[in-house]
């Protein structure tokens, strides 16, 4: 038996008016899912725990079946054992990404946030501006850390875990409210901005009508993180598909394997058909008994407020990546378990993540349950069923 996680980060929404009040979800053309959905039990899922914000960080190691209440330590920490950062008991990982703010004359706290990717940078042109801010701000206190595309990471030594707001929060919002209150953090802040702002990579990108990619933001303290094997918890040698540092890092933290695909990076343009082929090779000829398939542009597109990208994510996902995948294993005679599902919401409404319940779909292959149903969050809510802990659906999964 062979198992697997195919998620889509932020793919569940709310009803849309300008698609007749569908969501992204069951407005797109996903044959694949709607298929399997009539063979399997549809539900809705709660992935964030009351009282925890809606992040990756939380949602995914409850899809994952760690419980967020005993094993969150914070985002960032997860990032750094997928950078491979050490960490001291005594260090503080902080998000810092490198976003857009408003060039214009105002003062920095005046300004507005207008991207939290810098238009999806590349990983390639946020380390030379990584570079930049690491020879100007690195001390024996603070140190930078180069991640992927606009995601890297800053170590402070000795530090403390204090209140910060995710970038991708205050989209079109003046910053001075949203700023650290840690002066020596706010003040990096700042002078980022006077180190990126005239670089020449961001002249080139205002040349080009790119997004600047202008300063650096923290947000995601944490504190060094401690997570259980994944073998030693289920018994199951397991793999992790991600473009996402954040992944990684769990599935490093989780004793999984990385496996890293060429022109896998998060976006739309990422390498659809390569992650499926991964997933298939880790599954039939790896030895592998589970793999987790994570896709990150729905979450993107979201964030961007796209609606006909996130309904593109949607479609990419089923055709490149799932009708792939069930149509190898299939052909393999391998019986099989999957679970399709988001982390969390992202609505284009609000660009950013809520903890409302999402919909998943558990298909078996040795089962056609025949039901009537369709893959989205009508459906699944229409089900009745409820999944109140989200991190128990791996046990359910796995059949433990």
């Amino acid at each position: 038996m062979k198992y697997l996680v195919v998620l889509g980060d932020g793919m569940a929404d709310e009803p849309i008016a300008e698609i007749g009040g569908a969501t992204p979800l069951s407005y797109a053309n996903t044959p694949v899912m709607d298929a399997l959905a009539k063979k399997s039990e549809v539900g809705l899922a709660h992935t964030i725990p009351e009282g925890m914000k809606p992040g990756s960080d939380t949602a995914n190691l409850a899809v994952l079946g760690y419980d967020p209440k005993q094993y969150y330590t914070g985002r960032s920490p997860l990032e750094a054992l997928s950078i491979g950062v050490p960490m001291k008991d005594t260090d503080i990982a902080i998000r810092c990404n490198i976003v857009t703010v408003s060039d214009d004359d105002l003062p920095y706290e005046k300004k507005t946030i207008i991207d939290h990717s810098s238009g999806e940078i590349s990983t390639e042109d946020a380390a030379v501006l990584l570079e930049a801010i690491q020879k100007e701000m690195n001390d024996e206190i603070y140190q930078y850390y180069v991640g992927t595309s606009y995601r890297h990471l800053t170590i402070w030594a000795k530090g403390e875990v204090v209140e910060l707001t995710p970038p991708h929060d205050i989209l079109g919002k003046v910053i001075g409210d949203y700023l650290p209150q840690d002066e020596k953090l706010r003040g990096m802040m700042k002078r980022s901005y006077n180190i990126l702002n005239e670089h020449p990579i961001n002249v080139e990108r205002a040349k080009k009508g790119l997004n600047k990619a202008n300063s650096i933001w923290f947000w995601g303290a944490g504190t060094r993180p401690a997570l259980d094997s994944f073998e030693g918890k289920y018994g199951k040698q397991g793999a992790m598909i991600s473009a996402v540092d954040l992944l990684k890092g769990i599935a490093v933290g989780a004793e999984m394997t990385n496996i890293d695909v060429d022109g896998a990076d998060g976006t739309l343009e990422t390498n659809w058909e390569g992650k499926a082929d991964a997933a298939v090779k880790a599954l039939l000829e790896d030895g592998k008994d589970f793999v987790y398939i994570h896709m990150e542009a729905p979450d993107e597109m979201g964030h961007q407020g796209s609606l006909e990208r996130k309904i593109k994510a949607i479609e990419y996902l089923d055709a490149r990546v799932l009708a792939t995948v069930v149509k190898r294993l299939d052909e393999s005679g391998e019986d099989y378990r999957l679970l399709l599902m988001p982390d969390h919401p992202t609505p284009i409404a609000c660009r950013t993540h809520t903890s409302d319940a999402v919909p998943y779909l558990l298909y078996d292959s040795r089962e056609d349950l025949q039901k009537e149903q369709c893959y989205n969050e009508f459906d699944a809510k229409k089900s009745g069923i409820v999944v109140e802990q989200g991190y128990t659906l791996m046990s359910k999964l796995l059949e433990r």
